[in-house]
């Protein structure tokens, strides 16, 4: 304002004071005394605990949080550094201002942490004091392990997954959920068996619980047997041991079923040919010709168990020479289709023979002429499906189109690295089973394909970041379908220097 008016202003400054001690300058405070005169009279660190004795489980690297709860942390983690800080007695007195990890020798079975504390001194005046506190660790097993490396095979509950189908793209989807939901967290084994998957638990209500996790996110049934493994007859004790048997319907997305005529006829008279389109707890389906959809729940599905007519390894290509739209878009279970009229022909019968086939598809919104489909041959299939032989006079169509096909679109990007990642559980491998490798990758490979096809699918699950990942700057037409970067998660990683940014932030 000053400024503007054309007057002289005076610069204001800072006055300063002698330490009543020292006799050097300094800005004044309460206690007219200068930092190091202050430190060496009041030290705000007198009473905090500086020396402590932590509980370490080398096996699953948890600690124990007293009385008998292990949290499971890495070194130079949060969460470690959360647990240190937790353990101090009387920091209460003092405002924690900032606390990072010291650099210690990772065999050295020590743990320090350097805190910066703040308290008010000397008629107001405010003091900061730095102090480190050293973590003595112990190594000492958790109640888990100690029961594992007793007995390996000392389980108190065990849950058997199994499927019977030729394929384990439905193990590849339920270990996602597992994992983003921490279903499994529990388990002290967990086993890969040739049809399932076997889950190994120390309490029975552990095991329970899975079961019912299970049961929200797949259509299953189950029973429970136990096994009496010990008996005190004079205190009347029991030890069991608990199976849960759980069977997974063979039912999967995208298989063609022919419904029994009493099903048809229950969910108002449907299909009897539908495809399979999204399993949860509850099996949908539609038909492919009216668009018509119904949802079959677990024990609608039991109660008349049913198998599939062709599954997804019994997909054939075709090119579509001609399609034309005969409805608009609609909505079904959350996703869009539209019946069409198309020309296909079998790409394998490309050079060999004309034969095209005039069919109709409910993927009229995502097809166009010269684009590839993959569907089940029905004109060359020979089916011996009991099912099927009840309806007479069924006329079946040639083909039926499933989805849509990028087979000659992911050639172009072979042997590149995608820019997502999964996790996955830790599993031993059944010694018994003999576990084919490549049909094992084959599979994975597939069921990344449908994550990407499919945004319904990976809603669920999640999909991380690959560090390796570098985009190619020359891009070759249009690309194949993707995960888009705001649907990928950061992976926590706390090597080559990332964790001391990790602790001051």
């Amino acid at each position: 304002m000053a400024a503007e008016t054309g007057l002289f202003s005076v610069q204001q400054t800072i006055g300063t004071v002698l330490c009543c001690k020292c006799g050097i300058p300094m800005a004044p405070n309460a206690a007219n005394m200068c930092v190091k005169c202050l430190c060496s009279e009041v030290d705000i660190t007198e009473g905090l605990q500086k020396q402590l004795t932590i509980m370490h489980c080398p096996d699953c690297e948890s600690y124990l949080q007293p009385p008998r709860t292990w949290i499971k942390a890495q070194l130079e983690s949060k969460e470690l550094l959360t647990f240190c800080i937790k353990r101090l007695r009387n920091l209460n007195k003092v405002k924690l201002v900032h606390a990072e990890f010291v650099w210690t020798e990772p065999h050295s079975k020590r743990i320090k942490v350097k805190l910066k504390v703040q308290k008010e001194v000397l008629q107001g005046a405010i003091l900061e004091q730095s102090y480190v506190a050293e973590y003595v660790v112990q190594d000492h097993l958790c109640e888990s392990c100690s029961r594992i490396q007793a007995n390996p095979d000392q389980w108190v509950a065990s849950v058997q997954l199994r499927q019977h189908v030729p394929h384990r793209r439905t193990f590849f989807f339920l270990e996602q959920l597992i994992l983003k939901h921490g279903a499994a967290a529990s388990a002290i084994r967990i086993k890969q068996m040739d049809q399932g998957i076997d889950f190994f638990f120390s309490n029975r209500s552990h095991g329970v619980k899975f079961v019912e996790f299970v049961g929200k996110v797949a259509p299953i049934r189950s029973r429970h047997d136990k096994q009496l493994v010990s008996h005190d007859p004079k205190s009347n004790i029991h030890n069991h041991k608990h199976t849960f048997s759980v069977e997974i319907s063979p039912i999967c997305r995208e298989d063609l079923i022919c419904l029994p005529p009493k099903v048809a006829v229950s969910l108002g008279n449907l299909g009897p040919l539908v495809i399979c389109t999204k399993v949860t707890n509850a099996i949908a389906l539609l038909d492919p010709f009216t668009l018509r959809h119904c949802f079959l729940d677990a024990d609608q599905y039991w109660r008349t168990s049913f198998r599939s007519l062709l599954t997804s390894r019994q997909l054939v290509e075709y090119v579509v020479l001609d399609i034309e739209n005969v409805s608009t878009e609609v909505n079904v279970a959350g996703s869009k289709y539209m019946l069409a009229y198309a020309q296909v022909a079998r790409v394998s019968d490309f050079g060999r023979n004309d034969t095209m086939f005039s069919i109709k598809t409910h993927l009229g919104h995502i097809l166009n002429p010269g684009d590839y489909a993959l569907g089940y041959d029905l004109y060359g299939a020979n089916s011996n499906d009991m099912e099927l032989e009840k309806y007479k006079g069924l006329e079946l169509p040639e083909a039926i189109l499933i989805k849509k096909s990028y087979e000659e679109k992911r050639q172009r990007k072979h042997g590149k690295p995608r820019s997502w990642k999964l996790k996955s559980l830790s599993m031993d491998v059944d010694d018994k089973t003999k576990v084919d490798e490549n049909k094992m990758n084959s599979e994975y490979e597939q069921f990344l394909r449908d994550l990407e096809e499919n945004p319904d699918l990976r809603f669920n699950i999640s999909l991380y970041r690959n560090r390796e990942y570098q985009p190619s700057e020359i891009t070759d037409g249009e690309d194949g379908p993707s995960v888009p970067l705001e649907e990928l998660l950061a992976d926590l990683d706390l090597s080559e220097g990332e964790g001391d940014d990790a602790m001051n932030e």
